[in-house]
């Protein structure tokens, strides 16, 4: 498995939302690439990078402090967070994005996912946001009537890299995640799942690890900001 260190961003600072509301946020660096570099440094392999009003915008806003991301790491980094078509893409992967990040769209627009998925091989994931198991789409200010794994299904034979599955109700919220959910996800599709809200111990990764489903990877924020986590642990523990 992979640790994903997540960096969100607002108004250009890395933070913090509670439960995803954007007034409930938390600046924890003013310097994200700086804080990218902290990430890489301990071991991660990878990077979790969430522009999180191009999610409410529907179109990139934060693109200076991930371009200076991308500048400063040599890791792989994955974004999410207004990227709604097919140029926004193909001009991030161009910066240097190993992987985009597709949730909106993905309800509004499967058929965009599938084109990008088979324009773009390994470099597309679907973002998955649930709240009480229904997905939540534009910046998770809309719940719709779309279950988890009836939108999971659609995309299992497009091509996509990842899903990545966040309980809204648990992120941010250090309540630790929602293992069963997870699982039963990972193990109803083929594509390889990525954990998301809520990882905030250890204890919470190994439940994770040891799950019963084949997880890709788990992505923690606020905890690693706080020290709930100690990053260089939880990377080697996830890796080992």
């Amino acid at each position: 498995m992979i640790l994903y260190p997540a960096i969100d961003l607002k108004d250009g600072n890395c933070v913090r939302l509670y439960k995803g509301d954007m007034d409930q946020a938390t600046v924890f660096n003013d310097n994200p690439a700086a804080q990218a570099l902290e990430f890489q440094n301990a071991g991660c392999e990878w990077l979790h990078l969430v522009d999180l009003n191009g999610a409410f915008a529907g179109e990139p806003v934060n693109a200076e402090p991930v371009e200076a991301i991308l500048k400063a790491c040599n890791i792989p980094a994955q974004l999410g967070g207004g990227i709604r078509d097919i140029a926004t893409i193909e001009r991030w992967l161009s910066k240097g994005l190993a992987r985009v990040i597709l949730g909106t769209v993905a309800v509004r627009n499967p058929d965009l996912v599938r084109e990008a998925a088979r324009l773009f091989p390994n470099q597309v994931a679907v973002g998955i946001d649930a709240r009480d198991g229904m997905v939540a789409v534009e910046g998770w200010a809309e719940t719709t009537d779309v279950t988890v794994l009836d939108l999971a299904k659609k995309f299992e034979d497009a091509g996509v890299a990842a899903i990545i599955y966040t309980d809204i109700n648990r992120d941010g919220a250090m309540q630790g995640p929602n293992v069963a959910a997870t699982a039963a996800l990972a193990n109803a599709v083929s594509i390889p799942v990525i954990a998301s809200g809520g990882v905030s111990s250890m204890d919470d990764l190994k439940a994770l690890k040891t799950c019963g489903a084949p997880l890709d990877g788990a992505i923690s924020g606020r905890a690693l900001y706080d020290g709930a986590i100690d990053v260089a642990e939880a990377a080697k523990y996830l890796k080992a």
